[in-house]
């Protein structure tokens, strides 16, 4: 049957159409991949490697797909942070007609009768602004319809900054994280987690739009992060770096300032072709939200793990951590391990001042401190002239990319170094600054 919404220019679209039993492969989606803020056009290039033509609208990506394709991005991509489908969109000015909208969306074809389930719920500039009671209005249609059980609102977390922004700066929520809508229990046993499944209710200017994670978990915890040194960078925001960088796994590969590892075990799994969804040891340890879905295709779903994993290779070329702690060194190691790369990366404990190349040229790509307490930029400006002056010396053709809160540190560096993206880390605020000129869907660059 065709399902439609009401929309806020007045006309009526199909949201989806499917048929009663049909496999949930013959399906079509309104999808949308998640990313942190100034990320889209990167995860519309990964898309567009996946044979996805997306179209990047604020917090993300969004297309028409079928399965495959949701499959596919949760699996693959690098760079988002979750995947949501749209179940539907239509006006409401009033709380009985949002009950009787909402009512006819199809949810029932996401959602399993006894199925437990949290409420995203945002309101911005509509007349329906109360949150909580918008959520107790959903959930009501919720249990008649589609017979789940709704536990209550997802609770914010602080990975709340891969929303929408809303017309006046605050974040809308569409695909924020909101305590995952995922299996509860993070750490635990894969077989004593409780699965929710999260929906997201959106309300902009009167409309809403109610959406359903695909994904559970968040996309950036790919599981082998358990070891933290100090200042841990994010994976999708590593895995940027290295995309934004137009390292293209043919060259060397050096971070100086490896913390915990991330850059570098992002580095191994791009260089080696592993899938962000397949990285772990324990694949028991990731369940995606449509694995619960009343039409999950098992098999198909089957085929595109294993076609991920058929395409795996060894790496190429040297992939070099550094790090002058101890600490930090023992965090990568153990991360990598549990990556399965650690026989691909090179472990160094060192001054960065004392690298020794054996390339002529190749990829430096870090994630040096930020200098946010007081105090520290003044010491911070010796360490970034430092790291500039030793790229000159004895890296002279290699290119840098780094991330920087602080424009006169970056500056420090005496490197030529331009904006790529900003985005945020770990809530905040940062610019993706490079040297390379290549790289996937460059935008505008701006000097430091």
């Amino acid at each position: 049957m065709d399902v439609a919404g009401y929309l806020h220019d007045g006309t009526w679209r199909t949201i989806r159409a499917s048929h009663d039993g049909a496999p949930m492969t013959a399906q079509q989606y309104d999808l949308f991949a998640v990313t942190a803020h100034g990320l889209g056009e990167l995860c519309a290039a990964e898309l567009a490697r996946i044979g996805v033509e997306g179209r990047v609208e604020t917090g993300g990506v969004t297309w028409r797909g079928s399965a495959e394709s949701l499959y596919r991005a949760n699996v693959e991509l690098r760079t988002a942070s979750r995947v949501i489908a749209r179940a539907g969109e239509f006006r409401a000015r009033g709380f009985a007609e949002l009950e009787r909208r909402a009512g006819k969306l199809p949810l029932s074809e996401f959602l399993t009768p006894g199925t437990p389930v949290v409420l995203r719920v945002t309101c911005r500039k509509s007349k329906l602004y109360h949150e909580g009671a918008v959520a107790e209005r959903v959930a009501r249609v919720l249990t008649d319809s589609a017979g789940v059980i709704v536990q209550g609102l997802a609770a914010d977390t602080a990975d709340d900054d891969d929303g929408a922004p809303a017309d006046d700066g605050t974040s809308a929520g569409e695909g924020t994280s909101a305590g995952d809508g995922a299996p509860a229990g993070e750490g635990a046993p894969a077989g004593e987690r409780a699965f929710a499944q999260l929906i997201v209710v959106r309300f902009m200017r009167d409309v809403c739009t109610i959406s359903v994670d695909t994904s559970g978990t968040l996309l950036h915890q790919r599981r082998y992060r358990q070891a933290i040194a100090r200042a841990p960078l994010r994976e999708t925001i590593a895995a940027a770096m290295l995309l934004a960088s137009g390292w293209d796994a043919d060259s060397p590969l050096i971070d100086p300032m490896c913390g915990s590892g991330t850059v570098a075990i992002e580095g191994a799994l791009l260089a080696r072709d592993i899938a962000p969804g397949i990285a772990a040891h324990d694949l028991s340890a990731r369940a995606y939200a449509f694995e619960k879905w009343p039409h999950f295709d098992g098999d198909h779903f089957a085929k595109v793990v294993d076609s991920a994993r058929s395409r795996v290779r060894p790496a190429r070329v040297p992939i070099i951590a550094v790090d002058r702690d101890a600490g930090a060194i023992t965090a990568a190691r153990a991360n990598a391990a549990r990556a399965g790369v650690d026989s691909d990366i090179e472990f160094r404990r060192a001054r960065f001042e004392d690298l020794e190349p054996d390339a002529g040229s190749g990829h430096i790509v870090t994630n040096p401190p930020y200098g946010l307490r007081v105090g520290d930029r003044r010491e911070l400006r010796g360490l970034y002239s430092a790291f500039g002056s030793t790229v000159r010396a004895r890296l002279p053709g290699w290119s840098v990319t780094m991330l920087a809160a602080d424009d006169g540190l970056a500056a420090a560096t005496g490197l030529p170094l331009q904006e790529y993206l900003a985005t945020r880390n770990g809530g905040i605020p940062v610019r993706l600054l490079t040297t390379a000129r290549t790289g996937a869907a460059h935008p505008e660059a701006a000097s430091v």
